[in-house]
């Protein structure tokens, strides 16, 4: 994997190496193996490279046989080997085995609309030097990441991180305060914003092309229509079919030059790459990699063991303490240049550090959950929908019983799961969804905000519920697919993607996800509802089609993500860490907060009233960030 930078500046002004190697330096985690620039006229490319393809010969940026179209990539494309002969029967001349080249002669002959062809993960940008034209791309799902920034006149800056576009000197480092409200909503901030004043995201299936000062943005593709529920076969047909699609897959996706693993966390969805990759390879070729907590709250290593048993893989386990988690906190701001609250990246950190001592790549199984409903949420909403319907007293003397539940602080508790779900269960469904998975509601990010440019907190959950009716009104979808599109929008790129993207380039690790193949991707947005959940039972025809693969006590599993005991932490270990970084005081001097909103949920989680993990580390995570680059 790699990082890319540069900048094209407003005509008649030429370009500063000095600038594009400055703000490619910021990127040397994600690609150590060396670095390469394309400097001309009024345009300059940076790149930083992971050596995956090609490891002698695929240096960037890379440029046609005229060296007339330039490019700078971030990604693997997984079709190259598809392209390559069309191309070359249409007479461009290889010189590497490096998948960059096929983008250069892929956009020669197509021009901007070559993206669609693309099966990968990638952020790009081709530099077309007759045209004029810098063109910008970020992959379907969102897995590689791309910010943007104007220019003064007209230019245009791109990086991989922020921390690269804060090096050019055009570029100001100013906390954007929506931004802030759109974090504490989401706990990340979803594309196309930032939280830094001027920068942007290129969001997922997007391609944006600069001409003449002028930008335009563009969405390139969208998911297929599920298929009419007439079509439906045999779920036990529909499951082997979708296993040899997901088999394809990996198979794609296992192309390397390099060592190669498997996370292996236990659950259905990485066990399956593991198991789908065992059926292309010898099991004991196949490397498989897992962590464990001595809290054993928190620990599936026993899981992670059983499937590498049974499956016969070789595999390497670490078991970490709470201390070596806790070393990670002042250090995870360093590659976190926005703020983040899923506190799972820390211990994806430590599974991404552990694997890079044996490999450069590893492939996972994200996607799948956003994809076949997998996540609890698909079935609170179910639930949801009887609660709506209860009678008012009802639900007030439900409401009235989880408050007496008693604060456990455990993994997912009961007092925990019942809270939450009360939270969202009497919203409409694009909201219920979000304050499930969320830190702060709408009005709680009002009442915690303080005013700032003269008026109050970005209205976040009308701009969420003006984003689902965008999604609903370009689909065809029912209340699952409706539900889905929503996560595979937000969630799934912005937070999911974002955290195995961050943590694992941290320590120059690549992660593949085989379920967010373009191909596999297709397939499954055609599938009926059904086929994805069906009775309280998601991810249903992943499922039957591993039944005969993986142990039953795995399939049986319920979901459980990659937890660590942060309500705990907040009453112990990190108590001095939120006295100081919540500090009513620094609050009051720091002008965003207001501190009684901030000190009565520290109060309440301390003495065990309420269980405020997720907002608590939220703005944990914020005050570590605000530190590391604002203060």
């Amino acid at each position: 994997m790699c990082g890319i930078a540069g900048f094209v500046n407003r005509d008649g002004v030429r370009a500063d190496r000095s600038i594009v190697e400055r703000m490619t330096a910021l990127l040397a985690h994600r690609g150590p193996d060396g670095d390469g620039f394309h400097v001309s006229g009024q345009v300059a490319l940076g790149h930083r490279r992971l050596s995956i393809i090609d490891v002698a010969g695929g240096g960037q940026p890379m440029s046609n046989e005229e060296g007339t179209v330039w490019v700078s990539y971030n990604g693997e494309l997984y079709n190259e080997l598809a392209l390559r002969p069309e191309l070359e029967a249409k007479g461009h001349r290889y010189r590497t085995s490096c998948d960059t080249e096929t983008l250069v002669h892929l956009y020669e002959e197509e021009g901007v609309e070559f993206v669609r062809r693309l099966n990968g993960m990638f952020a790009l940008a081709i530099w077309d030097e007759p045209r004029r034209r810098l063109v910008l791309a970020r992959d379907r799902m969102g897995q590689k990441p791309l910010f943007h920034a104007a220019l003064p006149g007209g230019g245009l800056a791109f990086g991989s991180e922020p921390k690269a576009l804060l090096r050019h000197p055009d570029i100001g480092r100013e906390l954007d305060r929506d931004g802030l409200a759109r974090y504490l909503f989401y706990e990340y901030i979803p594309a196309p914003h930032s939280i830094w004043k001027g920068i942007r995201k290129l969001p997922r299936s997007h391609v944006l092309v600069w001409e003449a000062g002028t930008t335009r943005i563009a969405r390139y593709w969208e998911p297929a229509p599920p298929r009419p529920s007439g079509e439906r076969v045999p779920i036990e047909v529909a499951a082997e079919r979708f296993w040899g699609q997901f088999r394809d897959a990996v198979g794609r996706h296992r192309r390397s030059d390099v060592p190669l693993g498997v996370f292996l966390s236990g659950g259905v969805d990485s066990s399956s790459v593991a198991a789908a990759l065992c059926e292309l390879s010898p099991a004991k070729d196949v490397h498989t990699f897992s962590i464990g907590f001595e809290d054993r709250n928190f620990d599936e290593s026993a899981h992670s063991r059983a499937v590498a048993a049974h499956l016969g893989t070789t595999h390497d386990e670490r078991t970490f303490s709470v201390s070596q988690v806790f070393e990670l906190l002042p250090r995870v701001t360093a590659w976190l240049d926005e703020p983040f609250g899923d506190a799972s990246i820390l211990p994806t950190h430590l599974l991404s550090r552990f694997a890079r001592e044996s490999v450069t790549v590893a492939l996972g199984g994200d996607g799948a959950d956003e994809l076949l409903a997998g996540y609890p949420t698909f079935q609170a909403e179910r639930a949801a929908a009887i609660y709506r319907r209860m009678p008012r007293p009802a639900r007030a003397l439900a409401e009235a019983a989880a408050r007496r539940l008693p604060t456990t602080y455990g993994y997912l508790g009961l007092d925990f799961k019942v809270r939450q779900f009360l939270r969202g269960a009497g919203e409409v469904p694009p909201l219920a969804h979000q304050r499930w998975i969320g830190s702060f509601s709408g009005p709680e990010v009002d009442e915690l905000l303080l005013p700032g440019d003269g008026r109050g907190p970005l209205d976040v959950e009308a701009e969420h519920l003006g984003l689902a009716a965008s999604l609903t009104a370009a689909s065809q979808a029912d209340r699952l697919g409706r539900s889905l599109a929503l996560y595979q929008e937000t969630y799934l790129p912005e937070d999911i993607l974002t955290k195995v993207d961050r943590a694992s380039m941290a320590c120059s690790l690549e992660v593949r996800a085989p379920f967010l193949d373009a191909e596999l991707v297709d397939a499954i947005q055609g599938l009926p509802s059904s086929f994805k959940s069906s009775g309280g039972q998601g991810k249903r025809l992943l499922k039957r089609a591993a039944s005969s693969r993986l142990p039953a006590t795995i399939l049986g599993r319920p979901k459980k993500g990659f937890g660590i005991p942060v309500g705990r932490w907040l009453r112990g270990e990190l108590s001095p860490m939120l006295d100081r970084l919540l500090a009513p005081s620094r609050l009051e001097a720091q002008g965003l907060f207001r501190p009684e909103a901030v000190s009565r949920r520290v109060g309440e989680h301390r003495e065990g009233v309420r269980d405020h993990r997720k907002p608590l580390w939220t703005l944990l995570m914020f005050q570590l960030w605000y530190d590391a680059w604002l203060a």
